[in-house]
Order: structure tokens, then C-alpha cells, then sequence
């Protein structure tokens, strides 16, 4: 299930640069974590979905890879992003 419109509107509100910012790296990061949270919650009622489960692996590899990028390009970015969502140890 998508992101409510309100919903994704507050994330995109908290993570971004400026005015129009709608895709920079730590709001992407940020809607891909939301949406991994909600399927992480989904797999503890439909444990055979394995499917969606694949869809999941794939939005942890794309949240990763845009991690790795805002980690070389922005490491200031980077902490405080890993901070606000607690993706990190």
C-alpha cells in the first residue's frame, strides 16, 4: 500500500533542502525507509508473502545505494539523516 499523501508530504517537509525539493537523496532515503517499515510490519501477519517480500529486498538495495552516495557526496547530510530515521547503530 502506498504512503498516504499527507503523510508522505510531512516526510518530504522534515528531509528537505529547500522549497521544491521533492527527490533529493535524504528524502528519497526517507520515503524508501517509510515504506520499508510498513512492510517490515506486514511480514509479521503474511509470513508466506514472499513476493512482496523480494520487493523489499529491492527497496533496502536502492535505499542502500542512495545511502552510499550521500555518504561520499554530503557526510554531514548523511549523519543527520541516519539520525533522524535510526537506521543506524
Amino acid at each position: 500500500m502506498p504512503l498516504a499523501a499527507e503523510q508522505k508530504k510531512a516526510i518530504i517537509e522534515k528531509f528537505r533542502t529547500h522549497d521544491n525539493d521533492t527527490g533529493s537523496p535524504a528524502v528519497q532515503v526517507a520515503l524508501l525507509t517509510e515504506r520499508i517499515r510498513y512492510l517490515t510490519e506486514h511480514f509479521k501477519t503474511h509470513v508466506k508473502d514472499h513476493h512482496s517480500r523480494r520487493g523489499l529486498l529491492k527497496l533496502v538495495g536502492q535505499r542502500r545505494r542512495l545511502l552510499n552516495y550521500l555518504k561520499a557526496s554530503d557526510s554531514a547530510m548523511y549523519q543527520k539523516v541516519i539520525a533522524d530515521l535510526g537506521i543506524r547503530k
